[in-house]
């Protein structure tokens, strides 16, 4: 499977000929302005929560591609709200099955309000079950023990996982997360954007290896095989 990193929670995953596209947050990000989100294409547009880092190129993007929104109920009719045609809102413990697999939506620790104050319900992270390679996208969140139903619910390849620290989970949380949900491969994010989530790569590829870990950092823009 190929993922495409767009800079802090965004990157873009092909499954089936579908492209979804997670917390795009790109046109305000200085660490990814050769990005031109005119240029993105998307089949879905999946937001884990409504803060301004992780929605703020979405209504733009579904705009310009007639992509459909996949968040929580409140994201989703706030984007409703504002002339939207697709989306749908799930909530947590829920699935639904698309086109390309299915979405179970799931607990994450974290807040959520929308970029014009509105109430932004409860963030959540996303299992994405399909016939080619199930993961696990943790949004923003705490280290808890919800992550130890991950397994229970489904076997996956590899994770997404914020490991910037101070409003995510840092480098030894991410870590023993990733020992939770038992996947050896994961793709860290919300990292480096601003001052407070500033990371040394090469520390943090240490602390995951010496766990028996495989984390892997693409610059933005860079496409991976997965």
């Amino acid at each position: 499977m190929q993922i495409t990193y767009y800079g802090h929670s965004c990157f873009l995953a092909e499954i089936k000929g579908k492209k979804l596209l997670f917390d795009p947050f790109i046109s305000g990000n200085e660490l990814a302005k050769e990005i031109n989100i005119a240029t993105i294409e998307a089949d879905y547009i999946l937001l884990s929560h409504g803060h301004f880092d992780h929605v703020a190129d979405a209504e733009a993007i579904a705009l310009a591609t007639g992509a459909t929104i996949i968040a929580n109920y409140e994201v989703a009719m706030w984007y409703a709200a504002k002339g939207i045609k697709n989306y749908h809102p799930m909530n947590h413990g829920g699935s639904w099955k698309f086109d390309f697999g299915t979405v179970k939506a799931v607990n994450a620790v974290h807040s959520s309000g929308l970029p014009d104050g509105s109430y932004g319900g409860n963030a959540m992270g996303f299992l994405i079950l399909n016939d080619e390679k199930n993961f696990y996208y943790s949004g923003d969140t705490a280290l808890t023990l919800d992550m130890q139903l991950i397994p229970m619910f489904a076997k996956i390849e590899f994770s997404i996982m914020p490991i910037g620290d101070n409003f995510t989970m840092g480098l030894e949380d991410a870590a023993a997360a990733a020992k939770m949900v038992q996947s050896n491969t994961v793709i860290g994010v919300h990292y480096d954007t601003f001052g407070f989530i500033k990371i040394n790569k090469e520390k943090a590829k240490a602390v995951f290896k010496d766990k028996g870990l495989d984390l892997l950092l693409p610059n933005i823009g860079e496409t991976i095989e997965v």
